[in-house]
């Protein structure tokens, strides 16, 4: 039973339907497909419905899900049916095969390739270089076969109009080491004629839309597929095929197979050759036939490497031999187009059998021995048409409707015999099945002497003229007592029968009406010998290989040739034993529609495949007796559950007798049987019952693995966890004291170094340490600032004091603050030597009468007046006054400022010696130091310094601003004070500004 999908997408194994009805079946067909469930199993068969859609099943994900697992542990699926078989020939080295069947557009071909691609995706896991060319060859086999063998009808893009069996070879490994290639009745009359709508084979119409100019030139070829006669219905309707791009893959796959060049060449002068054939026109000129446009027959011959007036003579003459005379006969028009259009299906048979031996000769088994390379073992693939009913049946259908026939024979045999044998085997008793043997239409088609194919050929091989009138004579005087083949002669009430046309074959799928219309001609094949000769005289070896028959001599006798419809007799009955010696998988391929829609599924469209392809019929064989069946183990494995005898594992004596516990404890063994070992289950409602209980039992043991796993995981990450934690506090410990003592070894014997440590570099801190290293360093540096403080002379310490004041303040907003040089602070005794006598007069007086303590800062200024003049002044900053004193006057004071009446500085950030004095009565001072020597020297930052250090320490406040402009107050009156900038210009001076005062400083 299919696991992993519930009953709300139908029943995925119709032997498990509760009743066995045409009605049900059908229901949950459609169920499945309306759910995107387009795969269903009846026991070991894989039903297909075609979606129309691209569907996300078949990629790599999908592969490893299946592979190795047996048919049921997996939702339904072509790569179950492919695992099972490939396992049944690696593991009991078995020939098995799959047998695809279904009518045209119901994914045949699309279900040939995914199984191939499957087999190849899961051999040679070892990446072998041989297996992988031959993994490959097989797949681009795929890709040349449909070019040449498939075409687009109403029905489907991409349909076989040929049937094809392929025959894998794997090592003893299970990997692929060559295959064989068998071709079944090519639809070679599309070569010239095709229903309305459809077209002829894909080759035509890649050669003449996909080929380049240059070969295109060659050929004589027009890039136009309605220029010939022969595509021109295919060609006026436009496709969704890109027959370019094909046209590329095809020829790259014929490189990649092992087609030379000049094989590849001459494929395409074949189908150019058979296109220039159609164009061919024959007149009559009184008793004369004539071709009308005679340039063809020259490029015709140019194509098949021969002389032109042959071409034309085998087009135009018929040569008979007469006992020793050998005459020419002339074709009538009539006769010509006919001769014409059997050269032109021959020429194309004959390639298509060409390409798949050249292909055999290719992927075959080279050198093999048994002895050396183990035992070769098989996988063969069918793809094959299915039952066929049409308006108008003809030979064709009939050769693959008994074709169905022979396959659906061998498929009730063998399932039959596998029930058989497994019932035997199991010691289960054995009840006779009544089924529909279709062996008697079988021998109604095949039998010697009495069948329709012995019949049709006896009526071919008649002298003088036979029509198929008179075959269809033949079947009713030989066929007319047998219970399935009726026509109107021999019912003539029956009106759905055309006289002298129509006969009835009630096959196993239902009835279908045939037109003896062109039996006869299609089983004859009729192609003339001249045609052989001509094509093995070519000087082509390629294409005069395909005509070996061509070697005959006019005159020499030889075996009539056997009809068509006895190669395919013969074909079909070597393929039936073939397949008989193999262990069988069938995929039952279904059309849901025939507007190729992904979402309609017409239903009596597809109760009609059903009863052909014999669905039900193996439905029924499958559940005659016992509806599921499976090993102990695997039973165990699943259901122990259910009973506490078998959950989680059983004391019993074997696996036999714990399912027997189970099936009594659930109330079920009287619908069951037990096998040696396997236990069979009757009815398919014991199965569903058994899996509710299963689905209960599951929840409840999910909901308890997963109570358990998640205190399971819980505990472990609280583990980790706690461990983690004990090993980054261990290690935060190790790297903290590691620290802490590399720092310790560093800086050991700092105290004895000259620099107190300064050029000891601090080792990394661990992050943890960040901040601590900051802390750390920030103590030291206070440390050795008090080392180097205590080793200074007391008379320095206040201008150390003034510069670490003037850093504090200036830090980062002017550059200039001259830290490097020694402070003096008085300095206009050195500025101008010859007036220092008169400064230390006048300032011995402001001492004697102000009693100040210290002189902290003198200088020269240029500064504004009360009339906005500029003027040259000194000042003299004492530790209780500022004085404002005039030079030319001998240092008299012009004015006194108390420092108490001092509120704030004001400096620019530029490199100017500009400083406000701001005074709490609105009255500031605005000064530009000047005079100083060394010119260029600075003392802003010594002026700002030594201010800030006073005040800080009579524990004041003073407020320091670095702008530019700078606010002040003139006379109680606001304005700016501005820095520029000027060329050429000697000394800073002062200029008058409509916002109050622009200093202009040196430029250069």
């Amino acid at each position: 039973m299919a696991e992993h999908e519930s009953l709300e997408f139908g029943k995925a194994d119709f032997v498990l339907l509760d009743t066995i009805s045409m009605p049900e079946f059908m229901a949950n067909l459609k169920l499945r497909f309306e759910k995107s469930r387009i795969y269903s199993y009846i026991g070991e068969v894989v039903v297909s419905v075609n979606p129309y859609r691209s569907m996300n099943i078949y990629g790599r994900d999908t592969i490893e899900q299946y592979k190795g697992r047996e048919l049921y542990e997996r939702p339904p699926h072509l790569f179950a049916i492919a695992d099972a078989a490939y396992k049944a020939m690696k593991r009991r080295s078995k020939d098995t095969c799959i047998v695809i069947s279904g009518e045209s557009g119901a994914g045949k071909t699309e279900a040939s390739k995914y199984i191939m691609q499957y087999i190849a995706a899961i051999t040679n896991p070892g990446q072998r270089a041989e297996v992988e060319r031959v993994k490959n060859m097989l797949l681009k086999s795929n890709c040349v076969l449909e070019a040449f063998g498939n075409a687009k009808t109403n029905r489907n893009d991409n349909s076989s109009r040929f049937g094809k069996y392929m025959d894998i070879n794997f090592d003893f490994k299970g990997d692929p080491i060559g295959g064989h290639i068998n071709n079944y009745l090519l639809e070679k009359s599309r070569v010239i004629v095709q229903q309305e709508g459809e077209r002829s084979f894909h080759s035509f119409y890649q050669l003449v839309l996909g080929g380049p100019e240059s070969l295109l030139r060659s050929l004589h070829i027009q890039k136009d597929p309605k220029a010939y006669a022969y595509i021109q219905v295919g060609g006026q309707k436009k496709s969704s095929i890109n027959d370019s791009a094909d046209f590329k893959a095809v020829a790259d796959a014929m490189k990649v197979i092992g087609f030379t060049q000049e094989e590849i060449q001459t494929v395409y002068k074949i189908l150019a050759a058979i296109l220039h054939l159609g164009n061919l026109k024959f007149g009559s000129d009184g008793d004369v036939t004539l071709i009308e446009n005679s340039k063809l027959a020259s490029v015709l011959g140019d194509l098949l490497s021969t002389r032109q007036e042959n071409v034309e003579k085998a087009l135009l003459y018929r040569t008979v031999a007469t006992g020793r005379d050998v005459i020419d006969k002339q074709h009538t028009e009539q006769e010509a187009s006919y001769g014409r259009d059997a050269l032109a299906k021959a020429i194309y048979e004959r390639l298509f059998c060409w390409i798949v031996g050249r292909i055999n000769d290719i992927i075959e088994v080279k050198d093999f021995d048994v002895k050396v390379h183990g035992k070769n073992t098989v996988i063969g693939v069918l793809d094959i048409y299915g039952f066929e009913i049409f308006q108008n049946n003809s030979f064709e259908q009939f050769c693959i409707n008994y074709c169905n026939e022979k396959l659906q024979q061998l498929f009730i045999q063998l399932v039959l015999q596998q029930e058989q044998e497994e019932y035997q085997r199991e010691g289960i008793p054995w009840k006779h099945i009544d089924y529909f043997n279709n062996q008697v239409i079988v021998d109604l088609v095949e039998q010697q002497h009495k069948g329709i194919f012995a019949i049709l050929d006896e009526a071919c091989m008649n002298v003088g003229k036979v029509t198929d009138e008179m075959f269809l004579q033949g079947l009713n005087n030989k066929l007319a007592k047998h219970a399935h083949f009726s026509s109107r002669k021999l019912f003539p009430t029956d009106k759905s029968l055309e006289f002298d046309r129509d006969f009835r074959i009630r096959h196993y799928a239902g009835d279908v009406v045939y037109s003896v219309v062109s039996f006869i001609d299609k089983n004859k094949d009729t192609l003339f010998q001249d045609f052989k000769r001509l094509l093995y005289n070519s000087s082509n070896p390629v294409l005069k290989s395909m005509w070996p028959e061509g070697k005959l001599s006019i005159t020499e006798v030889t075996k009539r040739p056997l009809t068509a419809a006895t190669l395919f007799k013969n074909s079909m009955i070597a393929l039936v034993e073939n397949l008989a010696c193999k262990e069988p998988y069938y995929v039952r391929c279904i059309k849901p529609n025939d507007l190729k829609s992904p979402l309609l599924f017409e239903e009596e469209r597809c109760r009609h495949q059903v009863e052909y392809l014999g669905l039900l019929e193996n439905v029924r064989v499958r559940r005659a007796g016992f509806a599921y069946r499976q090993t102990y183990q695997r039973f165990l494995q699943r259901y122990k559950m259910i009973s506490t005898i078998t959950w989680p594992n059983h004391e019993l004596p074997s696996d036999q007798e714990a399912v027997k516990k189970l099936l009594q404890a659930s109330g079920f063994e009287q619908d069951s049987a037990y096998g040696k070992t396997k236990v069979f289950i009757r009815t398919p409602r014991t199965l569903f019952a058994l899996e509710d209980q299963r689905a209960q039992m599951v929840q409840r043991i999910v909901l308890f693995l997963q109570k358990i796993w998640r205190g399971t995981i819980a505990r472990i990450r609280y583990r980790r966890m706690r461990a983690s934690l004990i090993i980054i506090r261990c290690y935060r410990r190790y790297k903290v004291k590691a620290y802490i003592r590399e720092v310790a070894h560093r800086f050991h014997n700092v105290r004895n170094m000259k620099d107190y440590g300064k050029h000891v570099k601090w080792p990394i801190p661990p992050r943890v340490l960040r901040k601590f290293e900051e802390a750390l360093q920030g103590l030291y540096s206070r440390w050795r600032a008090g080392q180097l403080i205590r080793s200074l002379p007391p008379e320095d310490l206040p201008k150390v004091r003034a510069k670490v004041a003037a850093l504090e303040t200036l830090k980062g907003q002017r550059t200039d603050m001259a830290l490097q040089r020694a402070w003096e602070g008085n300095y206009v005794k050195r500025d101008q030597p010859e007036l220092a006598s008169f400064f230390t007069l006048a300032s011995s007086e402001l001492q004697r009468k102000d009693k100040f303590m210290n002189v902290l800062f003198s200088c020269h200024v240029r500064k504004i007046n009360r009339f906005n003049k500029a003027e040259d002044r000194a000042i003299l900053i004492t530790d209780r006054h500022l004085y404002k004193m005039d030079p030319l006057k001998q240092y008299k004071v012009m004015k006194s400022i108390p420092l108490y009446n001092v509120s704030g500085l004001s400096v620019s950030p530029g490199k100017d010696q500009l400083v406000v004095f701001h005074t709490k009565d609105n009255r500031d001072l605005i000064v530009c130091l000047q005079g100083i020597e060394p010119p260029g020297e600075s003392r802003i930052g010594e002026l700002v310094g030594v201010i800030v250090s006073h005040f800080k320490s009579e524990m004041r406040k003073i407020q320091v601003n670095t702008l530019n402009p700078i606010q002040c107050s003139m006379h109680g009156k606001k304005c700016t004070i501005a820095v520029e900038t000027k060329i050429n210009q000697s000394q800073p001076d002062f200029v008058k500004s409509r916002a109050g005062y622009i200093l202009s400083v040196p430029g250069n």
